[in-house]
Parts: C-alpha cells; sequence; structure tokens
C-alpha cells in the first residue's frame, strides 16, 4: 500500500480515469460495431463523422494508440464507401 499522501491521491485518480477510459472505450467500440452491421448507406455516411469523432478523442487521450485509430478510420471509411 502506498505510504505517502500523494501517493494516495494518485491511486484514487487513476482509478478514476481507468473507469472513464473504460466507458469511452467501450462505448466506441459498440457504435463500431453497429456502424459495421449497417446496411442503409445513408444511415452509415451519417454514422462515419460521429464515429471517426469518438475514435479521434480516444486517440488523443493516448487511450488507444495512434495507429489503431487511423486503421479503424481507414477501414471504417472503406467499408461506408463500398456501401454505396
Amino acid at each position: 500500500m502506498a505510504n505517502h499522501k500523494s501517493a494516495i491521491k494518485r491511486i484514487r485518480a487513476n482509478a478514476a480515469k481507468r473507469l472513464r477510459n473504460r466507458y469511452q472505450a467501450k462505448t466506441t467500440r459498440n457504435a463500431i460495431k453497429k456502424l459495421r452491421n449497417t446496411t442503409s448507406a445513408e444511415e452509415a455516411k451519417e454514422m462515419l463523422p460521429r464515429v471517426v469523432s469518438m475514435i479521434d478523442r480516444l486517440a488523443k487521450k493516448n487511450v488507444i494508440h495512434r495507429n489503431k485509430a487511423a486503421n479503424d478510420k481507414s477501414k471504417l471509411a472503406k467499408l461506408v464507401n463500398g456501401l454505396v
């Protein structure tokens, strides 16, 4: 267990950030799955900017790696363009 007051506070802060990161990452994964399962081109084009924004936010906060974000965005754009 931590001995310093600052270390105890850091543990609390890390736990809170971990929960927030997990929630945002899971929400983004669900949005990606929903977009991949969409068959309507119009609906997919409407959803794509929101999902890309979510992915960018995760990469900016280092929840996911920036290269993974780029790969995900590329694959989703390719999928949406293929629906047309």
